[in-house]
């Protein structure tokens, strides 16, 4: 504020009229110091209170689809959030000008962004607004200014994949995600793991990036099925992608699990949906949630945090997708 007042030629005084809305400043001086307040991206000090915020108001944005990945992790935020009395405004992640101080002015107490991705210009934003930001899931390696909560997807591939090396399986794919995604950079690494552990080999063509969807299912397991020697079971990266796994093996006449194995990652509602019910990776979403509703709390009370980053544990779920290989598989049909 001083700074601007410098550069006006006014008052710090006059400047705090100004920022305040007050009426008792010419015209002329308020536009010069409004442009000035423009100019340098001035924003208000967000005053933290050494007691609780009363009433809270929590940011949350995602990326994309709701779909249910999504859905489950914001019912374990908003559930939380009614333990805590604490309010919360879901909307799409938006990089409209000045936004991090547009929430400040809406009276957003702190930011937790699902499966977003922030920018350090983006999180420049946010420390100039004073919001504290708490990411969940994160797709990139989380900055040491930023508190994200997790999952471990690495001990989560690691028992997909010794699960199905149990039954007998050696021929194994990886149908994943993004390539330079942490999470399917773990699961992926928790696959080759397990499968050199247990000395089988592991082709390149038996490891599969795509994106976490439905259609990265339907054309990974055609490619992987289409192979010389195709797998007989397939770890997909998350649940959307086994779905499309097993409706390409149906509509090629593969009896699921019993001419192909098929393990998803999540444990959505999909995963009971499924015909047969998959086995899959627990991943807690709703746990998740409300863990990164707690922190995000804390910080908006000036509170400090152990760890800028949590992960909560995983587990497999057995259900009907997997079975003992044939000795004869028939998934080249």
């Amino acid at each position: 504020m001083a700074d601007i007042a410098q550069a006006a030629g006014v008052s710090v005084a006059t400047v705090s009229k100004v920022v305040n809305g007050r009426g008792d400043v010419a015209p002329r001086t308020r536009a010069r110091v409004q442009e000035l307040l423009h100019q340098h991206r001035y924003l208000a000090p967000v005053f933290r209170h050494t007691e609780a915020i009363e009433s809270p108001t929590i940011e949350v944005q995602f990326q994309g689809g709701l779909k249910s990945y999504v859905a489950e992790a914001l019912e374990g935020i908003v559930d939380s959030a009614a333990e805590s009395g604490a309010s919360v405004v879901i909307s799409k992640a938006s990089r409209a000008p000045h936004w991090a101080r547009d929430l400040v002015s809406a009276g957003r107490h702190a930011v937790i962004a699902v499966t977003s991705v922030y920018t350090a210009a983006h999180l420049n934003e946010l420390a100039r607004a004073g919001l504290p930001l708490v990411v969940l899931d994160p797709l990139h390696l989380p900055d040491s200014r930023v508190n994200s909560v997790g999952a471990t997807n690495f001990a989560g591939g690691l028992a997909a994949t010794q699960h199905l090396l149990f039954l007998g399986h050696r021929r194994v794919a990886y149908l994943g995600g993004p390539t330079m995604a942490v999470c399917n950079q773990a699961r992926m690494h928790g696959y080759r793991a397990a499968m050199e552990a247990e000395g089988a080999q592991v082709p390149d063509a038996y490891v599969q990036p795509g994106e976490f969807t439905y259609e990265t299912g339907l054309l990974g397991a055609a490619a992987l099925l289409d192979l010389p020697e195709p797998p007989t079971a397939i770890f997909a990266g998350n649940d959307e992608i086994a779905l499309g796994v097993i409706e390409t093996a149906r509509a090629r006449g593969l009896r699921i699990p019993e001419d192909l194995s098929v393990v998803g990652f999540d444990d959505t509602n999909l995963a009971q949906m499924t015909s047969p019910p998959l086995t899959t990776v627990r991943q807690p979403l709703r746990e998740m949630g409300g863990a990164a509703l707690r922190t995000a709390l804390r910080l908006a009370n000036g509170e400090k945090v152990e760890s800028h980053h949590i992960e909560l544990a995983t587990e497999l779920v057995v259900r009907a997708s997997t079975a003992p290989p044939r000795e004869e598989t028939s998934a080249r049909r």
